[in-house]
């Protein structure tokens, strides 16, 4: 660089703006009045000094100590990033400030070094201390286990010495009567075949060798008895050191010489691994339940399983290890068997569930009556009913009779009251003896112009049994054939005295097509509760009994339940017979949502984990747990009594039956109808029909629709499906047409009940069956003025005919069945469409298709009966 260098061309040299040159000469000590004074070499090096100093080095360049230790670099970067989107979109300001110190490469790297070698140390030094303190732990171990092997040898070797003194004893004890013989046995000189080995000096003679007796010589006196006996004890014991049998034997001695070992091995079979046979009969106490397996009552016994069945073929009972017995049986086999059997207590679940009802007892205030209508089919009970509530229900009942318990309350000037509607029907006579067992009133329709009949003499029956007052109602009076003086007549041949006869029975006359009496039945029905003086526990845990249950594919099972205590609210836990869950939702009679259901309010609860059983009761628990206990506790009982009864498990009642069913006829049927009564009456009725030639057997039923399961069941069995209100799904009917099963759908329990008694009766005739000709698909629903709901559909199956009748499905289950009002297609009516085709149809009196649902079309044809 040349000499005459001025400040502005120092500047462009180092890359540096001349204003901060100046400032850092003027900062260094140097006046400059402008950038074109010239800078000597002198003020250059005094300028890089200063410049070093400033950076923390030493201008001493020759002085490793002052030399730079590190330069610190400083970066900062900013940039804007967009947040959030649409409206919320705004725009942020991010700063990033990054700072980075290089040190100088020698001295960083001893320095690494150094912190690498101490890390290196510190490593060792942990390893060292980890292996040293897992040696200790191990030599701990070890001898913690040899301490256990010591105690647990000193445990049996002591047994051992126990069992073998009172061996000893007893075998002294029975050879003391001939001590004399035996010695002088023991005193003869020994046979010449079997030469006798020399004893030691100052030992005794080894034992005689008679192993029938096995008694000691003349040499062999009481002294001596204990010390062979040890030895023969220890000298079994091989697994030990020498220095530990000398220990050992010096223990057992006393004394400081070591112990004699025996002059022949023991026969006496008491030696470490002997068994001694015991003197006298165990007896055991065996608790039983209700029922208990074969196995199990074995393994309480400490038996074989074929020594109980045994036990049980010679008592006249025919089991199989696998199989359930009942209480008594299992008694008289565990007696029988030598052994005591108790009464097995039941689980604390139950007990807990009575703790819970026993907590919920408050105090009782005033609840409205809950009153059951019953009477005669076709009476006039729904019509009742359905001008009290003002609305239609008998109307849209299949063939104008009720088929199940329908639940309402309703809102009266006289108070609140909640009627229960019950069937007629004499297959329904269950659902009847339900009704009056949950009932406070009971009232009896009776027409005036039928007078009394079965079912009117039943629901009396089921009224004095249960102990309800009964009030009657004497019904269309409107007729001009009325006759209410007949019907008081008539009642009195069954013992319910009117009022007007100096009896304690009400008796309203009218009319529930016009009205006329309706005001008087609820004045006596109101007056009727206030006599009974009815009162209920009104909150805490709820209480009470389901009505009637079903199974629903959208919500689950659904049951119907009346509370009687407490009251219902949503996210309780309850237990309901064998079923538990949590409530859900809960709605009234009419499908609103509710929240809670107060004493004697109908309500339908969603949430139970299964369809319980109609007249189950349910109670109200605080957790999941109980109620999830006491339901499988309920199941398992159940099933085991189930079992047992199905059983006919002694011999005299398989030959009876072998005898009856030589010349007889089985027809099996597998039952599923949309709620659990129905189920209930079809099975008790259709199995009430059976007859010495035939016999009906319902092998299984359920509620819901008819799933492959079911027809599966029915094909294996050869039996036939009713479906009752249900439908059979698409898998299901893949089954019943691939193996020819029996399917057969019912509206109307009559007839469900005549085709299965003509068949059983063995009367041929004319059938009148159901086939169903087409199927069609409701895709969307149109608004008429002048049609009402027309649905637009798709014929997916067959051909639908405007003069064929049609039911309405939704979800496989018929929730309409009348006749179509019209067909059309593009706008035209036609007679007929089929599969494939898009028409609108217009359902008769009915506006609620939705999307989804099915409109079923089918014929009534004469066929004639076979066998």
């Amino acid at each position: 660089m040349s000499q005459q260098t001025t400040i502005r061309k120092l500047a462009e040299l180092v890359n540096t703006p001349v204003e901060k040159l100046l400032e850092q000469l003027a900062e260094a000590g140097m006046k400059f009045s402008g950038p074109d004074q010239v800078v000597t070499s002198i003020e250059k090096v005094k300028l890089l000094g200063f410049l070093k100093r400033a950076h923390g080095k030493s201008d001493q360049a020759d002085d490793p100590l002052d030399a730079p230790k590190k330069i610190t670099l400083n970066r900062s970067r900013k940039q804007e990033i967009t947040v959030g989107g649409g409206k919320n979109r705004q725009t942020v300001d991010v700063v990033v400030r990054k700072k980075v110190t290089v040190v100088k490469p020698a001295e960083g790297t001893a320095r690494a070094a150094a912190a690498a070698g101490d890390d290196r140390a510190e490593i060792l030094r942990k390893l060292e201390a980890s292996r040293q303190r897992n040696i200790a732990e191990q030599q701990a171990l070890a001898e913690s286990d040899r301490r256990r092997a010591e105690e647990a040898e000193r445990a049996r070797q002591d047994a051992e010495a126990e069992r073998l003194r009172a061996a000893e004893a007893a075998k002294a004890a029975s050879a003391e009567p001939a001590g004399e013989s035996t010695e002088e046995a023991a005193r003869k000189p020994a046979q010449p075949s079997a030469p006798k080995p020399a004893a030691a000096p100052g030992r005794e003679a080894p034992r005689a060798a008679d192993p029938r007796h096995k008694t000691r010589g003349s040499h062999a006196m009481v002294a001596g008895v204990e010390d062979d006996d040890r030895a023969s004890r220890f000298a079994g014991q091989m697994h030990l050191s020498a220095s530990d049998r000398a220990r050992r034997s010096t223990n057992a001695r006393g004394k400081g010489k070591p112990m004699r070992r025996s002059a022949e091995p023991s026969r006496s079979g008491a030696g470490p691994h002997g068994f001694s046979r015991p003197t006298a009969p165990i007896v055991r106490e065996v608790a039983i339940g209700d029922t208990i397996t074969v196995a199990d009552l074995a393994q309480k016994l400490a038996l074989k399983g074929g020594d109980v069945v045994k036990a049980l073929f010679k008592m006249g009972v025919m089991a199989t290890i696998n199989q359930a017995i009942d209480h008594d049986t299992a008694v008289l086999v565990t007696e029988e068997l030598g052994h005591n059997a108790v009464k097995a207590g039941d689980s604390s679940a139950e007990d807990a569930l009575l703790a819970h009802v026993e907590d919920a007892q408050g105090e009782k205030t005033t609840r409205p009556p809950v009153v059951t209508i019953m009477g005669h089919v076709d009476h006039g009970k729904t019509s009742l009913l359905d001008y009290i509530r003002r609305t239609k229900i008998a109307s849209g009942e299949a063939g104008g009779i009720t088929q199940h318990i329908g639940a309402y309350h309703v809102e009266t000037p006289r108070g609140v009251i909640s009627f229960l509607d019950t069937p007629g029907h004499a297959a329904f006579s269950s659902m009847r003896a339900r009704g009056a067992k949950l009932t406070d009133i009971v009232v009896l329709v009776v027409a005036a112009d039928d007078g009394v009949m079965p079912q009117t003499k039943e629901a009396i029956q089921h009224a004095k049994a249960a102990g309800v007052p009964l009030i009657v109602a004497i019904n269309k009076i409107d007729k001009s054939d009325a006759d209410p003086m007949r019907v008081k007549n008539e009642l009195l041949g069954e013992e319910v005295v009117a009022e007007d006869f100096g009896g304690d029975t009400q008796m309203v006359e009218l009319s529930a097509k016009t009205g006329d009496g309706v005001d008087d039945l609820l004045d006596s029905i109101s007056l009727q509760a206030e006599v009974l003086e009815l009162r209920a526990v009104p909150t805490g845990r709820a209480t009470g009994v389901v009505i009637e249950s079903s199974l629903d594919k959208g919500r689950g099972p659904v049951a119907t339940v009346l509370v009687q205590q407490g009251e219902l609210s949503k996210g309780d836990y309850l237990v309901c017979g064998v079923q538990y869950g949590r409530v859900r939702a809960l709605f009234d009679e009419t499908g609103s949502q509710v929240q809670s259901a107060g004493p004697s309010i109908p309500v339908q609860v969603l949430g139970l984990s299964g369809v319980p059983d109609s007249g189950d009761d349910f109670v109200v628990v605080d957790d999941e747990r109980l109620a999830k206990d006491v339901a499988q506790q309920r199941d398992t009982k159940r099933r085991e009594s189930r079992l047992v009864a199905q059983a006919g498990n002694r011999m005299e009642d398989i030959m009876a039956q072998m005898g009856e069913g030589a010349g007889q006829q089985t027809l099996n049927l597998v039952v599923k109808a949309d709620v659990h009564g129905s189920v209930q009456a079809l099975r008790e009725a259709l199995t009430g029909l059976s007859t010495p030639a035939i016999r009906i057997n319902v092998i299984g039923g359920g509620v819901g629709g008819i799933t492959e399961s079911d027809a599966t069941l029915a094909a294996t069995s050869k039996a036939t499906i009713i479906g009752f209100n249900v439908r059979a799904d698409a898998s299901a009917r893949k089954v019943i047409e691939g193996n020819g099963v029996d399917l057969r759908y019912f509206s109307i329990i009559y007839d469900v009940i005549d085709q299965v008694k003509q068949v059983a009766s063995g009367i041929l005739g004319v059938e009148i069956r159901e086939e169903i000709i087409g199927i069609a698909e409701v895709r969307d629903v149109f608004r008429s003025s002048k049609f009402g709901a027309v649905a637009g559909c798709m014929i997916t199956e067959g051909v639908v005919k405007r003069s064929k009748p049609i039911r309405v499905l939704r979800e496989n289950t018929v929730i309409f069945e009348g006749e179509l009002e019209s067909l059309r297609r593009f706008k035209e009516n036609v007679d007929e469409v089929r599969q494939g085709t898009e028409c609108g149809i217009g359902v008769k009196a009915y506006n609620d298709v939705k999307p989804g649902d099915q409109i079923e079309c089918f014929e009534r044809i004469e066929v004639q009966r076979t066998l």
